[in-house]
């Protein structure tokens, strides 16, 4: 398993940088999804949001910073589609294997979505 936390974020480093010649973009994407880092962790940590099981960030409380939600995901998004493509499958698959890894790697007290939609807090 951690085998698969190292290869993930190395694939998805180096799809980003192929991307980047291709699309021209995905350095800004990269840029503005580690500037959202911080800000995104206090909110799991405070619970109002979590990890959904598809790969995305989804509110469950107040949606307190929407935009900032919004945008995370419109990249991930953009990210997901362009693995799908290198790899020929879907970005939902590519959506839903991002979310085991983001279980895995998530801290004690973020909440995540389990595969029948329900919520838990992670121990």
């Amino acid at each position: 398993m951690r085998k698969n936390t190292f290869l993930f974020p190395l694939l998805l480093t180096l799809t980003i940088v192929f991307l980047s010649a291709q699309a021209g973009h995905s350095a800004s994407i990269k840029a503005r999804m580690a500037g959202r880092t911080a800000a995104i962790t206090a909110l799991k940590s405070s619970g109002v949001i979590g990890e959904n099981n598809k790969g995305y960030l989804t509110f469950r409380a107040a949606k307190k910073n929407e935009q900032l939600i919004q945008n995370e995901n419109k990249d991930r998004s953009t990210v997901y589609t362009a693995i799908a493509r290198k790899q020929g499958t879907t970005a939902n698959l590519v959506g839903k294997r991002r979310a085991k890894m983001i279980v895995q790697k998530g801290k004690s007290g973020q909440w995540f979505q389990k595969n029948d939609a329900s919520w838990y807090k992670k121990q």
